[in-house]
């Protein structure tokens, strides 16, 4: 693999950019593999990565059924931070943030990772009493937050209302080293390293069952032929369930639409990423002038990835007394990504009934920031059959009732 320099751009520029190679390889299924991971989205893809990084297992290929980055992982809004309440989930997001500082480095990609901070509203007593604790939790779990009054809020903040009529600021939970990067960056950066370390990116190749022999897993089937592995990796979000059944188990997820929109491009007009839980809206502004906006989940179980009327009226009626300013703004597009919703709002990182099968999944509405921790967990599970990072996200808690209780910290859609 040739690395990426301001060198290499130069040469290419002088060469017309005929000299670039594939960023990552396009090869036919081997029969057997040590390790398959189905899911080809930034969880999957960093789980092969850290396998390869740390643990040496290179003999690895990442199935995904459409194209890479397709899923989620393409259709979410970017948002990164690890203000968690508890300890586990502060845990893995706080590995999931610091890794995201050095990730360009790491990848020798660019995923435009930018720390500008992330701030969460509090526009009622409660949220007061329920950020002011989670900041105290933060630091005693070593995790950089702070809380701050509404004059900060505006100085950091400018186009923001402070005084609405009906959810006035109170003022907010502020990490000022969360902030956003490039999703799909994020998953070709992934992707290139994976492809450099001989792994296989099998895409357009969908698992239609899943082979087990005495309770041991032995392989897939897939509409590319038959693919056998000792270790199978589940890693697609809101189709969990799916895959899990094929497996021979059942999950507590259930599958449901998350959507967001942007506007059309202007000029730079706020530099932090802002989230209200109260009125579920979440805004940030792009690189590129468009104001990211979004909100809660669909209150229905669904598989759409289409956006719909509803969701914007909610949305932005929310904002709009927050944010006068976006009234009068049009909206350039909009979509939607199916994400998998657990009880306590916590994912699943963990071991199943069928040996040798793994399953990643229940991010819900916050699976990007957490795709290097994920990975990285992930792997270490895999490889050595427990990881610090995810022995609190087992499929047992559901059983023996060990919650992982983050549905405030998660109660917006970013």
């Amino acid at each position: 693999m040739k690395r990426y320099s301001a060198f290499a751009v130069a040469r290419e520029a002088a060469r017309y950019h005929l000299g670039w190679e594939r960023a990552w390889a396009a090869p036919e299924p081997k029969a057997q593999y040590d390790v398959v991971i189905v899911g080809a989205g930034g969880h999957g893809l960093a789980t092969a990565y850290y396998l390869g990084k740390n643990f040496g297992i290179t003999n690895v290929a990442v199935i995904e059924k459409g194209w890479l980055g397709g899923g989620n992982t393409g259709r979410n809004t970017t948002i990164i931070r690890s203000n968690y309440l508890q300890d586990a989930s502060a845990a893995i997001y706080e590995k999931s943030r610091g890794l995201y500082e050095t990730l360009s480095q790491d990848l020798n990609y660019n995923v435009m990772f930018s720390p500008r901070g992330v701030m969460m509203l509090a526009q009622t007593q409660h949220e007061i009493r329920g950020y002011q604790r989670t900041a105290q939790a933060n630091a005693l779990q070593g995790v950089t937050t702070e809380w701050i009054a509404p004059a900060r809020v505006k100085e950091l903040l400018p186009i923001i209302n402070l005084d609405g009529p009906r959810y006035p600021v109170l003022g907010a939970l502020w990490q000022a080293r969360g902030g956003t990067a490039r999703h799909d960056a994020v998953a070709w950066g992934y992707a290139r390293a994976c492809s450099a370390m001989g792994m296989d990116i099998l895409q357009k190749c969908e698992v239609t069952g899943i082979r087990q022999q005495g309770g041991q897993v032995t392989g897939v089937e897939t509409t590319r032929g038959e693919i056998g592995c000792t270790r199978l990796g589940i890693v697609v979000a809101g189709h969990s369930g799916v895959l899990a059944e094929m497996a021979g188990f059942r999950l507590p997820v259930e599958s449901v639409a998350l959507q967001a929109l942007v506007s059309e491009p202007i000029k730079p007009c706020m530099d932090v990423v802002v989230m209200a839980n109260t009125v579920h809206g979440y805004m940030s502004q792009s690189d590129k002038g468009e104001m990211v906006i979004g909100g809660g989940a669909d209150g229905f179980n669904n598989y759409t990835q289409r956006g719909s009327f509803h969701h914007i009226e909610e949305t932005v009626r929310a904002l709009v007394e927050t944010f006068p300013m976006i009234s009068r703004l049009k909206m350039l597009r909009q979509w939607g990504g199916i994400v998998d919703m657990t009880g306590d709002r916590s994912p699943i990182l963990s071991k199943t009934p069928l040996a040798g099968c793994f399953i990643n999944c229940g991010w819900g509405t916050g699976g990007f920031k957490a795709i290097p921790g994920s990975g990285w967990g992930f792997a270490e599970l895999m490889a050595k059959g427990h990881s610090p990072l995810t022995e609190a996200f087992t499929l047992d808690r559901f059983r023996e009732g060990r919650f992982i209780d983050e549905s405030v910290a998660a109660g917006v859609a970013h």
